[in-house]
């Protein structure tokens, strides 16, 4: 079955770094965008940033332009988000994400990780 297993979370100081780790299977990895979603506690879960399948082309939400990035080794089907600068607003859990992944001939399902805390706070 379709498994998106995060890690990497964690507590950090402003101005600090983290790297996250999805490791997925179950699915042709390589023939899929992933994306990364984050919730803070009281809001909606909003995009962070997405790749290609082969990882050329990647879009990041404005909030997180220039101090994110997403990267992909297919040979390990896993996506990582190497976040910099981080900032008491990127506190959130954060979420891993395959869309439209084909399941049957006449079926599309999204996939979701359990999602991964982290807290940026002095």
């Amino acid at each position: 079955q379709v498994q998106l297993v995060e890690s990497g979370g964690g507590l950090v100081q402003p101005g600090g770094s983290l790297r996250l780790t999805c490791a997925a299977s179950g699915f042709t990895f390589i023939s899929y965008a992933i994306d990364w979603y984050r919730q803070a506690p009281g809001k909606e879960r909003e995009f962070v940033a997405t790749i290609n399948s082969f990882g050329e082309i990647t879009n990041y939400a404005d909030s997180v332009k220039g101090r994110f990035t997403i990267s992909r080794d297919n040979d390990k089907n896993t996506v990582y988000l190497q976040m910099n600068s981080l900032k008491p607003e990127d506190t959130a859990v954060y979420y891993c994400h395959a869309p439209s992944v084909r399941v049957t001939m006449q079926r599309l399902q999204d996939f979701w990780g359990q999602g991964t805390q982290v807290t940026v706070s002095s």
